[in-house]
């Protein structure tokens, strides 16, 4: 799925500008690229509401992404099932975007994402490579909120404290999901293939 969804993504780079597009040139769907450094030094800069700040940056972000892959779209007639697989595709696109290795598990009142390398992986020694991983909660809770799914999330594990993933629980508001959508957790050994596969 990941080497497919790639070639059908048709991810492009612009020299001149630096920028990534999708498809030819002419498409107006840019890929803004930072730099964790970047992001950091941006933290640094706004001060003691660099967590909100960075939360509402990343939350921007989610839903832009998702407005334009899916450009006005009413999610409220699609079904759970229909929606949890954009939620999988949407994990796929940002892996192809350079946000490391992404995987999703529906469970009965939360979804689990997992982020293997993810940009705070690269940034161990610095303090303020924590503020990365409240931009990708602040990502995954927009876009997630765009297709009509409302959660309330955290993050349980951290490369930075020494886990060997970025995980974020994102708990569903007032529902829970039918049983027939549940995931099962994975086995090691298909976390391994996973990985191996990348």
């Amino acid at each position: 799925m990941y080497k497919r969804l790639k070639k059908d993504m048709n991810i492009n780079i612009e020299e001149k500008d630096g920028q990534l597009f999708l498809g030819d040139k002419k498409n107006d769907m840019r890929l803004v690229m930072l730099r964790p450094n970047e992001i950091m030094e941006f933290c640094e800069f706004t001060g003691t509401n660099a967590e909100d700040i960075l939360s509402w940056v990343g939350k921007t972000l989610g839903k832009s992404l998702m407005e334009q892959f899916f450009h006005n779209k009413d999610w409220s007639t699609e079904t759970l099932a229909v929606r949890k697989e954009v939620v999988l595709g949407t994990l796929e696109a940002l892996m192809l975007m350079g946000y490391g290795a992404l995987t999703g598990l529906f469970k009965k009142d939360h979804i689990l994402i997992n982020v293997y390398g993810s940009l705070a992986q690269e940034e161990k020694e610095n303090i303020m490579a924590k503020n990365l991983c409240v931009l990708y909660l602040g990502i995954f809770t927009g876009f997630l909120s765009v297709l009509g799914i409302e959660t309330d999330g955290k993050e349980i594990e951290c490369v930075l404290t020494g886990g060997e993933k970025c995980s974020f629980k994102l708990d569903f508001i007032g529902e829970e999901i039918e049983d027939g959508l549940v995931d099962q957790d994975p086995s090691e050994e298909t976390v391994a293939e996973f990985l191996a596969s990348l």
